[in-house]
């Protein structure tokens, strides 16, 4: 699918993954609407790349139907990619025998509102949207990547409410890319491994712990780069033959326990 010319809008958008796959839509030609709660840095990338920037709570669907809104209105929508979301790690259980020590359930629910349910609405606003657009020769009007994570297959110990988010996202490829097939929009998810965003931090430590990581990486033995999943991101938009599927990029890692 050519995006050329297209608006997308990309959440989470203004730092890590989210802003590699902005850049590199941008490059494609897309005006991109850089959909994220920081604005400084949002505005920011949307300056560089030619492209808008929304305020978006994606737990907030007023929001996300503006945001669909302005991107519709700059020029036909047939690029969306969900890449906002939240991590928490706890056991299901504390160590005391106490329930005031089980896993904090207000935390289990915003991770999913944001991660699962946050990406839903956009999807099923943004899709709502690109069924308005012409088809083009094969009969496309849109296409769509969410962004789950491995820990939906191989989730650690405290990452209950990370992998059932994720996990989520994977479960619901499938059957919502069968909804959407009448319409000509495809939809694709990508589960990202270790990958080397601002979430590690900065510095000598940081640095240390991240090749310590990289370790685990069956080949290559480092933590992978946004400009990789980006990459992926990219193809699955164009790439006309891609639907339906979930797509680890993950340099071949299989999570352990801990």
């Amino acid at each position: 699918m050519d995006i050329n010319g297209a608006s997308a809008i990309v959440t989470g958008a203004s730092s890590g993954i989210g802003a590699a796959v902005a850049r590199q839509l941008a490059a494609k030609g897309a005006v991109v609407v850089v959909a994220d709660l920081q604005a400084d840095k949002g505005e920011a990338l949307a300056a560089e790349i030619g492209g808008v920037f929304a305020r978006v709570d994606v737990t907030d669907t007023d929001q996300i139907t503006a945001a669909v809104n302005a991107a519709a209105e700059i020029a036909p929508l047939r690029a969306v990619v969900n890449s906002a979301g939240i991590g928490w790690a706890q056991r299901t259980i504390g160590r005391d025998g106490q329930i005031e020590s089980a896993h904090d359930l207000g935390a289990f629910t915003k991770v999913i509102q944001i991660n699962l349910i946050g990406t839903f609405d956009m999807v099923r606003q943004a899709a709502t949207v690109m069924s308005r657009n012409e088809p083009d020769a094969d009969g496309q009007r849109g296409a769509i990547v969410n962004m789950a994570s491995v820990a939906a297959f191989d989730g650690q110990i405290g990452q209950a409410s990370y992998s059932a988010s994720k996990g989520g996202v994977v479960g619901m490829t499938l059957p919502v890319a069968r909804d959407l097939s009448a319409s000509g929009i495809r939809l694709n998810t990508i589960a990202p491994g270790l990958i080397d965003t601002p979430i590690y931090g900065e510095g000598e430590q940081a640095e240390a712990f991240k090749a310590k990581l990289g370790e685990s990486v069956l080949f290559p033995k480092r933590l992978g780069v946004p400009d990789e999943l980006a990459s992926m991101v990219v193809e699955c938009l164009t790439n006309n033959y891609m639907n339906g599927e979930t797509i680890r990029v993950d340099g071949g890692i299989r999570m352990p326990p801990k």
